[in-house]
């Protein structure tokens, strides 16, 4: 009831102040700490799915800096003030004006310390934000200001010492529970707990963040993590608990992660869980809600592809309605068909060599050759002639959160390094069916951008 009477006062002033073109009236009505609590109220807002909130968050934030920008010694007295002042740094404030405002506060070497350390990490300098921040112990600070530095903490820490940056994170989300912070440090957790190769705590973090933030508009970040996870740590993952966290999720979200893993899986050469993932992408809920996703067809045929399917599968790309499809997707479509059509097209014939450029060999004794030619037809195809490194991690947001779009380009792109010398060295003996699902394989790049360019 206080925090809801509170939350209700703090709006209403909010309003009061918004309806002035020069805030002010927020100068004159609210302190820092005010400013910087609607702005956290409205932060967590967000958090829980409320993107509507996201233009007063905006504003918000114009009104808290010219505030701060304002306020002088006389405010930073209060020690409330100070810790909002620190506070809204740490939530994506001006580091120039959270400089100049601590250039004029009086406050103890210990509140200097993390002011220096969020300038630091504010200014892009994570070694000396770092050393600043070091002795600092977010658990013995006000729950408001200990959670953003465990949350700011755990971050600079997460590549170095990423098992000290889980303890952080860990701090942070006891510290605020049901707010922004606490929605931060879950997604950056589930990336973490994947590098650290920690399948229970992935598991474990992925389920609390889609359980309380599905919703937030930083979700999609969350989903390239989750994607990232579960192909990293297939083999610790069961297929039933990865249904039993995407059940979770509403149908149209469901989708677009099992299309996104089965993409990866099919690129990665891992057959099951490809297959796994395309069948729940075309099964949907009710088994039978997205019957005939172009998507889901190319995913599972990549993960079935033999002279003995791939006429099964033209079949059916084949008996797509196309003038159900959007734009992008029927360019999908096409870009299937072509592969599939790649797949069992006979390999271009290759040139017979100049009887001048063949190299003289003396002629076998007829027993010798009779061996040989017996040995050679007995010898497998040369192997390795072209390998494939497991696809790159996705660093940029997929469209997971937006229903009916998936992954960027760059998370599935391929990286197929030059044959080695030996296996490239002569044509003649390549592996024809090798030679055709490295054509395919390099086309997912452009079903990657029609994917993501498919209408949300």
């Amino acid at each position: 009831m206080k925090r809801a009477a509170l939350t209700s006062r703090l709006m209403g002033l909010l309003l009061l102040a918004t309806a002035c073109p020069s805030a002010g009236l927020a100068q004159d009505t609210l302190q820092p700490y005010q400013l910087v609590r609607s702005l956290q109220l409205v932060q967590d807002r967000i958090a829980a799915g409320d993107h509507a909130a996201m233009p007063m968050q905006a504003k918000l934030l114009e009104m808290t800096d010219a505030r701060l920008r304002a306020a002088d010694a006389e405010d930073f007295k209060d020690a409330k003030n100070f810790r909002a002042l620190l506070v809204y740094g740490m939530s994506g404030g001006n580091p120039v004006t959270v400089e100049a405002a601590v250039s004029r506060a009086a406050s103890d070497p210990r509140n200097l310390a993390i002011a220096k350390g969020v300038i630091d990490y504010l200014n892009g300098r994570p070694g000396e934000a770092i050393e600043a921040l070091r002795p600092i112990d977010p658990m013995t600070l006000p729950s408001d200001l200990g959670a953003f530095l465990a949350l700011v903490k755990g971050s600079l820490l997460a590549t170095d010492q990423p098992a000290a940056a889980l303890t952080l994170l860990d701090e942070a989300k006891l510290l605020s529970p049901g707010t922004l912070v606490e929605e931060a440090a879950l997604r950056r957790s589930v990336g973490i707990a994947v590098t650290q190769g920690d399948a229970a705590r992935f598991a474990r973090v992925s389920t609390q963040y889609v359980e309380r933030y599905l919703y937030s508009p930083y979700a999609s970040q969350f989903a390239d993590s989750f994607v990232s996870g579960v192909i990293a740590l297939h083999m610790s993952i069961s297929q039933d608990k990865l249904a039993d966290i995407t059940s979770m999720m509403d149908a149209e979200r469901e989708k677009v992660i099992y299309l996104r893993i089965a993409r990866r899986a099919a690129i990665d050469g891992m057959s099951d869980l490809s297959a796994f993932a395309a069948a729940r992408a075309e099964q949907g809920r009710d088994g039978n809600t997205n019957q005939g996703d172009p998507r889901a067809l190319l995913y599972s045929s990549l993960s079935t592809v033999t002279s003995d399917t791939i006429e099964d599968v033209r079949a059916k790309l084949g008996k797509i309605d196309r003038g159900k499809l959007s734009d992008g997707d029927r360019a999908l479509l096409d870009a299937a068909q072509a592969i599939a059509g790649e797949v069992v097209a006979p390999p271009a014939s290759l040139p017979t060599p100049s009887p001048a450029l063949a190299p003289a060999m003396p002629s076998p004794e007829p027993e010798t050759a009779a061996a040989s030619t017996t040995d050679a037809a007995g010898l497998p195809p040369v192997e390795g002639a072209v390998s494939e490194e497991p696809a790159v991690a996705p660093s940029l947001d997929a469209a997971a959160a937006t229903p009916s779009a998936s992954a960027p380009a760059t998370e599935a792109a391929t990286v197929l390094p030059a044959s080695a010398p030996a296996a490239a060295a002569s044509s003649d003996t390549a592996d024809p069916t090798d030679a055709a699902m490295t054509k395919t394989r390099r086309q997912l790049d452009l079903i990657d951008q029609m994917l993501g360019a498919a209408p949300k």
